[in-house]
């Protein structure tokens, strides 16, 4: 399953992301590698609720 992942770099630093096709499906992460991670975990945690 391919998703559209929006990334934004936070103001107070670090980053997060939301996915678009899943509403409220968002984290965020210290660096970019942490940020990964996370999205891989909270699209799961998403679409195991829905």
């Amino acid at each position: 399953m391919k998703l559209k992942v929006i990334v934004h770099q936070a103001e107070e630093g670090g980053f997060w992301a939301e996915v678009p096709a899943i509403p409220g499906c968002a984290t965020q992460g210290e660096t970019f590698e942490e940020l990964l991670q996370n999205i891989y975990e909270a699209v799961e945690g998403c679409l195991s609720v829905q």
